[in-house]
């Protein structure tokens, strides 16, 4: 029987509701905290946005960030909200001063929505601003104002400030990674020169934009002096990696990182194959010219498009409105052609070493192409039998919200592989079956990629042979036993994902699936408990004398009991590259030959764990 359709089906939701029921729209997807793209770290973005858009027009030189357990507080110097409108920017829909471009002429945010939707997604939010002399603060509750503080006398220094908790009805229990709100903050330093911002106290300042960015990001040897160049609102410093084979992107727009790229970075792309090519006269392959390059890419429009709420990939547009000025496309081509051209002609060294890496990624891809081409065959002729892959039905759709949440766990055994597979959601998990421990590819080149059965199927799989844009799982998991032959396949497939795709684990994609090491249950309750201390908690709240089981493997928990694992209770590690870390300098001491100092290190610390899972 249909459902009655009549005047009663028919909602009009508050504008706080709309954003809580249909949080994806305005923050992407939810997550936990373990993920950089989850919507607590977009909260973050959103408010200080603002901030950055204040410094941009002038006003305010300092940031001041500061979360305690799970209350953030952004503190700027800028202008302030007119005190009459202070409730209405936080609280209604299309109001805001971005839509006077006049105001803010090159702003991240121009829909009205960013602190609309931190203040809905909030349990708590405060609103307080300071201007001549008087400040007006408003406190709101899930996006309902609560209080509205009259305006009063204030001396203190003139700016806004925001306190907001987000809320764990819509977040669950969440957790803040500090790493990621540094490299967001970083991020925001090095596109502001003369910023300062101060997290929990750490000051960030930094005076040479993108090669500043370039130099704090780059952990491998470098072919040649990174080329920085900058001209009105464009800016872009490149080089290539001596050791590492993906291309990677740093790409920025009005200060936005766009992940996904967009109109920009496919001009810059263009525009330097053709300028390498014009200026060396020799038509290379693309390919060679892209392989291991870094780039930093920054550009400012006027009313950029982007392709959702979250803004992490540029649209097509001019640099003007009403369709007036140059493309951006046309934009960039004309500065990067002109100003990389006469770099190289003046910088003879750095021109022949530049020369000198295309010509060896060159020779490497004619070594490899018979390779690459069985490879591909075997891919083909395993896929059609399904040995290894149990895909999704969702890889990177137009669904944003859904993109995100895109999942490749990679097993080892059958058990382990087969109660995941039951367990998952079809349609945005899919499942890698490893046979066995896979080889120890470090010191190995890339050619053992495709020569190697299991990595040349997952290097598929992942669909990351040329470059990250067309990674088609958002999270890559390592799914093993918390036993020592599970540790070492660990540690073996970080190392393969570091030697070779070092830039998978860089942008945050790869995971440690944490699963429960023992059971705790009576006749009412069941209890998963994830260390010893949970489980004492576990018998101390059951009381009595529960049942306690305890895991020795993945295969032994059954596939009902995985589906809460593995869903919106899964507990995910990143596995996060530490500070001023050398990828090579840590293989070495961790893969390389056995050494005393390793040996010691194991006997000291009485678990394998690399150095850069940070638990």
């Amino acid at each position: 029987m249909s459902a009655n359709y009549s005047e009663d089906s028919i909602r009009t939701l508050e504008w706080n509701e709309h954003i809580r029921l249909r949080p994806g729209m305005y923050i992407g997807k939810l997550g936990d905290g373990s993920s950089p793209d989850d919507g607590i770290y977009v909260l973050i973005k959103e408010v200080v946005d603002n901030s950055i858009d204040e410094f941009v027009m002038g006003f305010g030189k300092t940031i001041e960030i500061s979360i305690d357990d799970k209350q953030v507080t952004v503190r700027d110097y800028g202008r302030g909200i007119p005190l009459g409108k202070v409730v209405d920017c936080v609280s209604k829909i299309n109001t805001g001063a971005k839509y006077d471009s006049k105001v803010f002429k090159k702003s991240v945010g121009l829909n009205g929505v960013g602190t609309k939707a931190v203040n809905a997604l909030s349990s708590y939010f405060t609103i307080q601003s300071i201007r001549e002399g008087r400040s007006k603060k408003a406190v709101f509750e899930s996006g309902k104002l609560i209080e509205d503080i009259p305006e009063k006398d204030n001396t203190g220094r003139k700016g806004t400030i925001v306190t907001f908790v987000p809320d764990e009805e819509i977040f669950g229990k969440y957790r803040y990674i500090d790493d990621y709100i540094e490299k967001l903050l970083w991020n925001y330093v090095f596109l502001n020169r003369g910023l300062t911002i101060s997290f929990n106290g750490m000051k960030m300042q930094a005076e040479n934009g993108l090669l500043d960015l370039l130099n704090r990001n780059i952990d491998t040897p470098i072919s040649y002096p990174i080329i920085h160049l900058q001209e009105d609102d464009l800016e872009f410093a490149f080089t290539h990696s001596a050791t590492q084979y993906s291309e990677e992107y740093f790409s920025f727009v009005n200060g936005q990182h766009t992940t996904q790229g967009g109109t920009h970075q496919n001009a810059f792309r263009e525009t330097l194959t053709k300028t390498i090519r014009d200026f060396y006269k020799k038509d290379f392959d693309s390919n060679d010219i892209k392989t291991s390059i870094i780039v930093a890419l920054s550009i400012k429009v006027q009313e950029p498009v982007f392709e959702s709420q979250t803004k992490t990939k540029l649209g097509s547009l001019n640099l003007e409105p009403q369709g007036k000025g140059p493309s951006i496309r046309n934009y960039i081509a004309d500065i990067l052609k002109r100003r990389l051209d006469n770099y190289l002609h003046m910088n003879p060294d750095t021109a022949e070493a530049l020369l000198r890496k295309i010509l060896q990624s060159e020779k490497e891809r004619k070594d490899m192409a018979s390779i690459k081409k069985l490879a591909r065959e075997r891919v083909k002729k395993a896929s059609l039998h399904n040995k290894k892959l149990r895909d999704c039905r969702i890889h990177y759709s137009n669904n944003h919200e859904r993109r995100l949440e895109t999942t490749l766990f990679i097993t080892e055994g059958d058990s382990a592989s087969g109660s995941i597979t039951k367990a998952r959601d079809v349609n945005t998990q899919a499942v890698f079956s490893l046979k066995g421990k896979p080889l120890n590819c470090y010191g190995l080149t890339k050619k053992i990629v495709y020569e190697n059965e299991e990595f040349n199927l997952l290097q598929a799989a992942l669909n990351i042979e040329e470059s990250l844009e067309d990674l088609r799982y958002n999270n890559v998991v390592i799914a093993t036993d918390a036993d020592v032959d599970g540790m070492h396949i660990r540690l073996l497939l970080i190392t393969f994902f570091l030697q070779f795709f070092p830039d998978l684990v860089r942008n945050g994609h790869l995971y440690i699936l944490q699963t429960p090491l023992f059971r705790v249950r009576n006749k009412q309750k069941t209890i998963y408990c994830y260390s010893e201390q949970e489980k004492r908690d576990a018998i101390e709240e059951l009381k009595g004398k529960p049942e306690i089981t305890r895991f020795k493997g993945l295969g032994e928990i059954s596939p009902d009991e995985f589906g809460a694992f593995i869903g919106t209770s899964i507990r995910l590690d990143p596995v996060l590259l530490k500070k001023d870390l050398i990828i090579k300098d840590m293989l070495e001491f961790y893969m390389g030959k056995n050494t005393p100092d390793r040996q010691n290190f194991i006997i000291d610390n009485l678990r394998v764990e690399l150095d850069v899972v940070e638990v």
